[in-house]
């Protein structure tokens, strides 16, 4: 973004910074520092240099969604040179529900269609300019354990052997960010450090594994979670569990889904007060950006009723919500301050991929974030647009 002239954002509220903040953002759209409000800085500024006054309202960056299925009718498993342009439009979709950028999923399907998808996003990378950033991919599969497969298809479930993942990676795994598995179905335990020293980060989900388990995977190397809670065994006082695992260590981030459908507002409170290590995904399928309805999703159906999908025997498939109705949801229900919620899916998804957070140097598509105390209504708009 290229401002005709520089601007000051006065009276900012950052997470992760204390008290009122001013944003000085340069002509080139860059931000230059963030300083604490005080006395010095509210002179009257040279003619020059605009002044936006956001009134102690939140200023963040979008979000960054690492678990996302699809949009606009279109699963990523299912992108291939003729509809390789839906990428272009789903990224400004994205964009345009505050999204900076995200991770296509691509959940458990054959090879072949893996390997399709990859390559299209990986010619699609190097050439996007404006939009939702394709950060990379996230594999959800097929290195899944099948007692916990959730809706993802039997029959292209794999053994998790480095064989097995090279043959699914084949050129693209410098494509590929995070990858799903369950660390179980790897005796050997050489699966996880051959993945990472690839730079691929290694999330456990759809899972069997108790917490010694889930305690080795993290030992190797596994450093998050996906969507806790689900598809993986519940917290239990005698046998904690992969989640119980993970909550307990501080090295390891959890995604999880606040939609109210895939956990509970109860249940989100106690695993916020539990841990410190979460981050907001939306598990969106294709129908995200599209009415409630019957969609075709691989080689079944989902009916989608309230942004809530699921198979035609009652299993849940996923959301068609865009990511920042979760912050909205979460001040909803009551389960944490506004600080937090904004964080979670700002600044939460991007230290789990080691992104950088608001800081100088970075472009200033900032997100203006306002909260009704009366009203109990978060609501957001882009700050500074081209």
């Amino acid at each position: 973004m290229t401002n005709t002239k520089p601007v000051n954002i006065i009276n900012a509220r950052i997470p992760g910074y204390q008290d009122l903040q001013m944003v000085l953002v340069n002509q080139e759209g860059m931000i230059e520092q963030i300083l604490p409000m005080d006395q010095e800085y509210n002179r009257v500024p040279p003619q020059d240099i605009q002044i936006l006054d956001v009134g102690g309202d939140w200023v963040s960056l979008g979000g960054v969604d690492l678990q996302i299925n699809g949009a606009l009718g279109l699963a990523f498993p299912d992108l291939a040179a003729e509809n390789s342009h839906m990428l272009e439009k789903i990224c400004k979709f994205l964009w345009d529900v505050g999204v900076d950028g995200f991770l296509p999923t691509l959940v458990t399907t054959s090879v072949e269609n893996i390997q399709r998808s990859l390559a299209v996003i990986a010619d699609f990378i190097p050439s996007q300019i404006t939009g939702s950033q394709v950060l990379g991919v996230h594999l959800e599969g097929p290195f899944l354990n099948y007692q916990k497969r959730g809706a993802h298809p039997a029959e292209y479930l794999l053994p998790l052997t480095i064989d097995q993942v090279k043959r699914v990676l084949g050129d693209y795994a410098h494509v590929v960010k995070i990858i799903t598995l369950a660390p179980e179905l790897d005796p050997t335990g050489e699966v996880i450090p051959y993945l990472r020293s690839l730079g691929i980060a290694v999330s456990l989900g759809h899972s069997q594994a108790t917490a010694a388990q889930a305690q080795n995977a993290f030992q190797q190397g596994a450093t998050m979670v996906t969507h806790a809670f689900n598809a993986m065994p519940p917290l239990h006082h005698r046998e904690p569990g992969l989640l119980g695992a993970a909550i307990t260590n501080p090295h390891v981030m959890c995604g999880f889904i606040a939609d109210g459908q895939h956990i509970t507002p109860i249940m989100l409170q106690i695993l916020l007060r539990a841990s410190q290590g979460l981050f907001l995904v939306s598990d969106a399928l294709s129908p995200l950006g599209l009415p409630d309805g019957v969609y075709p999703w691989d080689s079944r159906q989902i009916e989608v009723k309230n942004g809530t999908a699921r198979l035609p025997d009652g299993t849940l498939s996923g959301t068609t919500l865009p990511l920042l109705v979760g912050v909205q949801n979460l001040l909803k229900w009551d389960i944490c301050d506004v600080e937090t919620a904004i964080a979670l899916a700002t600044n939460a998804p991007r230290q789990a991929i080691n992104l950088p957070v608001i800081t100088a140097n970075k472009s200033s598509d900032l997100l203006h974030w306002h909260w009704s105390k009366n009203t109990k209504q978060l609501t957001w708009q882009r700050l500074l647009t081209s």
